[in-house]
Protein backbone atom coordinates (compact mmCIF):
# COMPACT_ATOMS: atom_id res chain seq x y z
CA UNK A 1 0.00 0.00 0.00
CA UNK A 2 1.46 3.37 -0.98
CA UNK A 3 0.54 6.79 0.33
CA UNK A 4 0.26 9.83 -1.94
CA UNK A 5 1.31 13.18 -0.52
CA UNK A 6 0.71 15.83 -3.17
CA UNK A 7 2.12 14.10 -6.29
CA UNK A 8 4.91 12.14 -4.63
CA UNK A 9 4.90 8.44 -3.77
CA UNK A 10 6.69 7.41 -0.60
CA UNK A 11 7.83 3.83 0.03
CA UNK A 12 7.20 2.89 3.65
CA UNK A 13 8.48 0.20 5.97
CA UNK A 14 5.95 -2.71 6.07
CA UNK A 15 5.41 -2.31 9.83
CA UNK A 16 4.79 1.41 9.42
CA UNK A 17 2.41 0.69 6.55
CA UNK A 18 0.32 -1.59 8.74
CA UNK A 19 0.32 0.91 11.59
CA UNK A 20 -0.78 3.72 9.28
CA UNK A 21 -3.44 1.53 7.69
CA UNK A 22 -4.85 0.69 11.13
CA UNK A 23 -4.86 4.36 12.07
CA UNK A 24 -6.63 5.36 8.85
CA UNK A 25 -9.28 2.67 9.34
CA UNK A 26 -9.82 4.05 12.83
CA UNK A 27 -10.39 7.54 11.42
CA UNK A 28 -12.69 6.12 8.73
CA UNK A 29 -14.86 4.65 11.46
CA UNK A 30 -15.14 8.19 12.84
CA UNK A 31 -16.26 9.40 9.41
CA UNK A 32 -12.96 11.09 8.53
CA UNK A 33 -11.68 10.17 5.07
CA UNK A 34 -9.44 13.09 4.14
CA UNK A 35 -6.31 14.20 5.91
CA UNK A 36 -4.96 17.68 5.54
CA UNK A 37 -1.80 19.61 6.04
CA UNK A 38 -1.22 23.33 5.70
CA UNK A 39 0.45 24.73 2.59
CA UNK A 40 0.58 27.99 0.63
CA UNK A 41 -2.35 28.89 -1.69
CA UNK A 42 -2.29 31.24 -4.63
CA UNK A 43 -3.18 34.81 -3.65
CA UNK A 44 -3.98 37.12 -6.54
CA UNK A 45 -3.81 40.81 -5.76
CA UNK A 46 -4.11 43.47 -8.43
CA UNK A 47 -1.20 45.97 -8.65
CA UNK A 48 -3.32 48.85 -7.47
CA UNK A 49 -4.40 47.02 -4.34
CA UNK A 50 -2.66 46.89 -0.98
CA UNK A 51 0.66 45.17 -0.41
CA UNK A 52 0.41 41.36 -0.59
CA UNK A 53 -0.60 39.55 2.55
CA UNK A 54 1.83 37.31 4.41
CA UNK A 55 1.90 33.90 2.80
CA UNK A 56 -1.27 32.01 3.58
CA UNK A 57 -1.63 28.36 4.40
CA UNK A 58 -4.27 26.40 2.54
CA UNK A 59 -5.72 22.98 3.11
CA UNK A 60 -4.03 20.35 0.97
CA UNK A 61 -5.30 16.82 0.70
CA UNK A 62 -3.14 13.97 1.89
CA UNK A 63 -4.83 10.71 1.02
CA UNK A 64 -4.18 7.03 1.36
CA UNK A 65 -4.68 4.36 -1.28
CA UNK A 66 -8.30 3.57 -2.19
CA UNK A 67 -8.25 0.14 -0.57
CA UNK A 68 -7.85 1.81 2.84
CA UNK A 69 -10.00 4.94 2.57
CA UNK A 70 -13.09 5.19 0.39
CA UNK A 71 -15.72 7.82 0.98
CA UNK A 72 -19.29 6.54 0.87
CA UNK A 73 -20.18 9.27 -1.65
CA UNK A 74 -17.26 8.58 -3.99
CA UNK A 75 -19.24 6.32 -6.34
CA UNK A 76 -22.41 8.45 -6.38
CA UNK A 77 -22.72 10.72 -9.41
CA UNK A 78 -25.83 12.61 -8.26
CA UNK A 79 -24.60 15.38 -5.89
CA UNK A 80 -27.91 15.41 -3.99
CA UNK A 81 -27.58 11.70 -3.20
CA UNK A 82 -23.87 12.13 -2.49
CA UNK A 83 -24.64 14.82 0.10
CA UNK A 84 -27.13 12.44 1.71
CA UNK A 85 -24.36 9.86 1.93
CA UNK A 86 -22.09 12.39 3.66
CA UNK A 87 -24.91 13.27 6.07
CA UNK A 88 -25.54 9.62 6.86
CA UNK A 89 -21.83 9.10 7.46
CA UNK A 90 -21.82 12.06 9.86
CA UNK A 91 -24.65 10.43 11.82
CA UNK A 92 -25.59 11.83 15.22
CA UNK A 93 -22.03 13.03 15.62
CA UNK A 94 -20.25 12.64 18.97
CA UNK A 95 -16.73 13.34 17.67
CA UNK A 96 -16.13 16.50 19.73
CA UNK A 97 -17.32 17.93 23.03
CA UNK A 98 -20.18 19.93 21.52
CA UNK A 99 -22.56 16.96 21.54
CA UNK A 100 -22.41 17.12 25.36
CA UNK A 101 -22.86 20.88 25.62
CA UNK A 102 -26.51 21.42 24.85
CA UNK A 103 -26.86 21.14 21.09
CA UNK A 104 -30.35 20.11 19.98
CA UNK A 105 -29.44 18.83 16.55
CA UNK A 106 -26.79 18.81 13.84
CA UNK A 107 -27.08 21.63 11.27
CA UNK A 108 -25.66 20.02 8.15
CA UNK A 109 -26.30 22.52 5.35
CA UNK A 110 -29.01 23.51 2.92
CA UNK A 111 -29.44 24.54 -0.69
CA UNK A 112 -28.78 23.56 -4.26
CA UNK A 113 -26.44 20.53 -4.48
CA UNK A 114 -25.27 21.85 -7.87
CA UNK A 115 -24.82 25.44 -6.71
CA UNK A 116 -22.21 27.67 -8.35
CA UNK A 117 -22.00 29.72 -5.14
CA UNK A 118 -21.46 28.29 -1.65
CA UNK A 119 -21.56 30.45 1.48
CA UNK A 120 -19.77 29.24 4.61
CA UNK A 121 -20.45 30.74 8.01
CA UNK A 122 -19.10 30.09 11.48
CA UNK A 123 -21.52 27.92 13.48
CA UNK A 124 -25.23 27.47 14.14
CA UNK A 125 -26.92 29.82 16.59
CA UNK A 126 -29.97 29.25 18.77
CA UNK A 127 -32.51 29.55 15.93
CA UNK A 128 -30.44 27.31 13.65
CA UNK A 129 -30.05 24.73 16.43
CA UNK A 130 -33.83 24.70 16.85
CA UNK A 131 -34.75 24.53 13.17
CA UNK A 132 -31.82 22.46 11.89
CA UNK A 133 -30.99 24.87 9.08
CA UNK A 134 -28.17 27.43 8.81
CA UNK A 135 -28.88 31.17 8.83
CA UNK A 136 -32.55 31.29 9.80
CA UNK A 137 -32.39 33.89 12.58
CA UNK A 138 -31.88 37.66 12.30
CA UNK A 139 -28.51 37.19 10.63
CA UNK A 140 -30.16 34.77 8.24
CA UNK A 141 -32.77 37.34 7.27
CA UNK A 142 -30.02 39.81 6.44
CA UNK A 143 -28.17 37.11 4.48
CA UNK A 144 -31.34 36.44 2.49
CA UNK A 145 -31.45 40.15 1.59
CA UNK A 146 -27.80 40.03 0.53
CA UNK A 147 -28.49 37.01 -1.67
CA UNK A 148 -31.51 38.73 -3.19
CA UNK A 149 -29.43 41.85 -3.88
CA UNK A 150 -27.09 39.65 -5.92
CA UNK A 151 -30.00 38.61 -8.13
CA UNK A 152 -30.16 35.12 -6.63
CA UNK A 153 -32.56 33.12 -4.49
CA UNK A 154 -31.61 31.25 -1.36
CA UNK A 155 -32.47 27.97 -3.08
CA UNK A 156 -29.98 28.77 -5.86
CA UNK A 157 -26.96 28.53 -3.58
CA UNK A 158 -25.67 26.22 -0.85
CA UNK A 159 -25.14 27.37 2.73
CA UNK A 160 -23.12 25.62 5.43
CA UNK A 161 -20.96 26.38 8.46
CA UNK A 162 -17.46 25.52 9.61
CA UNK A 163 -18.94 23.46 12.44
CA UNK A 164 -22.33 21.80 12.50
CA UNK A 165 -23.29 22.05 16.18
CA UNK A 166 -24.11 25.15 18.21
CA UNK A 167 -21.38 26.08 20.70
CA UNK A 168 -22.80 26.87 24.15
CA UNK A 169 -23.77 30.51 24.46
CA UNK A 170 -22.87 31.03 20.79
CA UNK A 171 -19.20 31.23 21.77
CA UNK A 172 -16.50 31.17 19.10
CA UNK A 173 -15.70 27.59 18.03
CA UNK A 174 -12.48 26.16 19.41
CA UNK A 175 -9.74 25.16 16.99
CA UNK A 176 -10.05 21.43 17.75
CA UNK A 177 -13.80 21.61 17.14
CA UNK A 178 -13.20 23.20 13.73
CA UNK A 179 -10.56 20.63 12.84
CA UNK A 180 -12.81 17.74 13.87
CA UNK A 181 -15.78 18.99 11.87
CA UNK A 182 -14.06 20.46 8.81
CA UNK A 183 -13.46 17.12 6.99
CA UNK A 184 -17.22 16.86 6.49
CA UNK A 185 -17.37 20.41 5.17
CA UNK A 186 -14.55 19.56 2.75
CA UNK A 187 -16.58 16.59 1.51
CA UNK A 188 -19.60 18.85 1.00
CA UNK A 189 -17.48 21.26 -1.02
CA UNK A 190 -15.98 18.42 -3.07
CA UNK A 191 -19.47 17.07 -3.79
CA UNK A 192 -21.07 20.39 -4.77
CA UNK A 193 -18.05 21.69 -6.71
CA UNK A 194 -19.08 25.37 -6.58
CA UNK A 195 -17.40 27.96 -8.76
CA UNK A 196 -17.08 30.35 -5.82
CA UNK A 197 -16.84 29.96 -2.06
CA UNK A 198 -17.55 32.92 0.19
CA UNK A 199 -16.26 32.80 3.77
CA UNK A 200 -18.62 34.78 5.98
CA UNK A 201 -16.66 36.29 8.83
CA UNK A 202 -13.26 35.89 10.43
CA UNK A 203 -13.73 32.40 11.85
CA UNK A 204 -14.72 30.92 8.49
CA UNK A 205 -11.95 32.78 6.64
CA UNK A 206 -9.18 31.95 9.11
CA UNK A 207 -10.22 28.30 9.36
CA UNK A 208 -10.37 27.76 5.62
CA UNK A 209 -7.21 29.73 4.79
CA UNK A 210 -5.29 29.31 8.06
CA UNK A 211 -4.34 32.98 7.90
CA UNK A 212 -4.20 34.91 11.16
CA UNK A 213 -4.98 38.32 9.71
CA UNK A 214 -7.67 40.96 10.29
CA UNK A 215 -10.72 41.12 8.06
CA UNK A 216 -9.48 44.37 6.54
CA UNK A 217 -6.58 42.41 5.03
CA UNK A 218 -8.48 39.22 4.19
CA UNK A 219 -11.21 40.99 2.22
CA UNK A 220 -10.94 42.24 -1.33
CA UNK A 221 -8.81 39.39 -2.71
CA UNK A 222 -9.37 36.15 -4.54
CA UNK A 223 -7.86 33.01 -3.02
CA UNK A 224 -7.41 29.67 -4.72
CA UNK A 225 -8.89 27.07 -2.38
CA UNK A 226 -8.34 23.54 -3.69
CA UNK A 227 -9.15 24.66 -7.22
CA UNK A 228 -12.13 26.83 -6.24
CA UNK A 229 -12.18 30.62 -6.02
CA UNK A 230 -12.68 31.86 -2.47
CA UNK A 231 -13.62 35.36 -1.32
CA UNK A 232 -14.02 36.76 2.19
CA UNK A 233 -16.66 39.14 3.50
CA UNK A 234 -18.26 40.12 6.80
CA UNK A 235 -20.59 37.79 8.67
CA UNK A 236 -24.21 39.03 8.61
CA UNK A 237 -24.28 39.00 12.44
CA UNK A 238 -21.38 41.47 12.43
CA UNK A 239 -23.24 43.67 9.94
CA UNK A 240 -26.22 43.76 12.29
CA UNK A 241 -23.90 45.07 15.01
CA UNK A 242 -22.15 47.54 12.70
CA UNK A 243 -24.43 48.47 9.76
CA UNK A 244 -21.81 50.94 8.51
CA UNK A 245 -19.89 47.98 7.07
CA UNK A 246 -22.76 46.90 4.80
CA UNK A 247 -21.35 49.06 2.02
CA UNK A 248 -18.01 47.24 2.27
CA UNK A 249 -19.76 43.86 2.25
CA UNK A 250 -21.62 44.91 -0.89
CA UNK A 251 -18.28 45.59 -2.57
CA UNK A 252 -17.22 42.03 -1.75
CA UNK A 253 -20.45 40.63 -3.16
CA UNK A 254 -20.07 42.68 -6.33
CA UNK A 255 -16.64 41.10 -6.83
CA UNK A 256 -18.27 37.67 -6.55
CA UNK A 257 -21.10 38.67 -8.89
CA UNK A 258 -18.65 39.86 -11.52
CA UNK A 259 -16.84 36.51 -11.44
CA UNK A 260 -20.14 34.61 -11.74
CA UNK A 261 -21.49 36.91 -14.47
CA UNK A 262 -24.39 38.12 -12.30
CA UNK A 263 -26.16 41.47 -12.53
CA UNK A 264 -27.92 42.97 -9.55
CA UNK A 265 -31.66 43.73 -9.80
CA UNK A 266 -32.47 47.39 -10.42
CA UNK A 267 -33.69 47.91 -6.85
CA UNK A 268 -30.56 46.47 -5.21
CA UNK A 269 -28.47 48.96 -3.22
Amino acid sequence: MAFRILLMTITLDPHLKRALADRIRYYNELGIYDFYRRDTPEIRIQPEEREPLPKAKAVVLVSASPDVTTRPESDISDPALALLAVREDLGECTRCRLHKQGRKQIVFGVGNPRAELMLIGEAPGADEDTQGEPFVGRAGQLLNNMIKAMGLRREDIYIANIIKCRPPGNRTPERDECETCSPFLMRQIATIKPKVLVALGAVAAKTLLAINAPMSELRGHWYDFRGTKLAVTYHPAFLLRDPRQKKEAWKDLQMVMKHLGLKAPAQAT
